[in-house]
């Protein structure tokens, strides 16, 4: 694959926009990725890559999305655990 500044996961790549100064006169400007270098084991196979940091937290397991949702369902949990459970009335 190839491509300088682009994520060997993803895909992500640089971004142009403008900085815009107070007085509001906008310059192009680029914005990279945040790529780091890194040994990843492909099929059984090391192999070194390109990734972006939140491609590199995703492939770790501890992604802030996965500790935000686990920290929910734990609390959603305890909370079930709170309440006795219903009994079953028929009419």
């Amino acid at each position: 694959m190839s491509g300088g500044n682009k994520c060997q996961n993803c895909g992500k790549g640089v971004m142009y926009g403008h900085n815009v100064s107070h007085s509001k006169r906008r310059t192009r400007r680029i914005f990279k990725p945040n790529l780091h270098t890194s040994r990843i084991e492909v099929n059984g196979i090391m192999k070194r890559m390109k990734l972006c940091a939140k491609c590199m937290r995703l492939l770790k397991g501890k992604s802030t999305r996965d500790v935000k949702n686990s920290a929910k369902q734990n609390a959603e949990q305890e909370k079930v655990a709170e309440f006795p459970q219903a009994i079953p009335v028929t009419i």
